[in-house]
């Protein structure tokens, strides 16, 4: 156990019973444990292999990998279909950690094993993504805009690509699009400042 986590396991939490009980599963797998963006990671030589994260509605293991893995009990979900690598157990409460406690402890282990074998998640390129109508016609109808756009690191751009799209009504991707022209000709991402 690393002291840095220990406040995520000590600060009130509705989920605080079930985070104990994965913090145990978890480090019997000889993982390493640290503290990454603000909740417990575990490690295999300095990998990232598993995170415990909780929500609202439920608490997690986040499997870096994920996609590699198996998944022979279809316990893995896909947090939304953006995500690429990575891959969750969820848990709703304490009894569904300890019934699959053994399962858990296996998919870890393969986890580890993925990561022994240095296997990477092939992820789709930039390119590969559909570009929104409205946002097509702006890069058509301004090249500054398109030249900037194209100069943003592959993660900007698919920032740009996700949020124009994820509206129905075209109305509302094509005001997307104008409230960030600007921003993207200044070469800032969708979160810069």
């Amino acid at each position: 156990m690393n002291p840095k986590v220990d406040f995520y396991f000590i600060k009130a939490n509705k989920w605080q019973e079930e985070i104990d009980k994965l913090r145990t599963i978890v480090l019997d797998c000889q993982l390493t444990e640290e503290l990454k963006w603000g909740c417990p990671c575990y490690t295999f030589n300095k990998n990232n292999i598993v995170l415990i994260h909780v929500f609202k509605e439920y608490c997690a293991l986040l499997f870096f990998k994920g996609a590699l893995l198996k998944d022979t009990k279809h316990i893995l979900i896909q947090q939304t279909q953006n995500v690429q690598a990575a891959r969750q157990i969820r848990f709703t409460n304490l009894k569904e950690i300890v019934k699959l406690a053994a399962i858990v402890k296996a998919y870890i282990h393969e986890a580890i094993e993925v990561e022994k074998a240095g296997l990477k998640v092939t992820l789709k390129k930039t390119s590969e993504y559909t570009i929104p109508e409205e946002f097509q016609n702006k890069l058509k109808e301004n090249p500054a805009l398109k030249s900037a756009f194209e100069a943003l690191t592959p993660g900007r751009q698919r920032a740009y690509i996700f949020h124009f799209s994820q509206p129905k009504q075209s109305k509302t991707r094509e005001s997307r699009v104008e409230k960030y022209i600007q921003q993207i000709l200044n070469g800032k991402g969708l979160e810069d400042k």
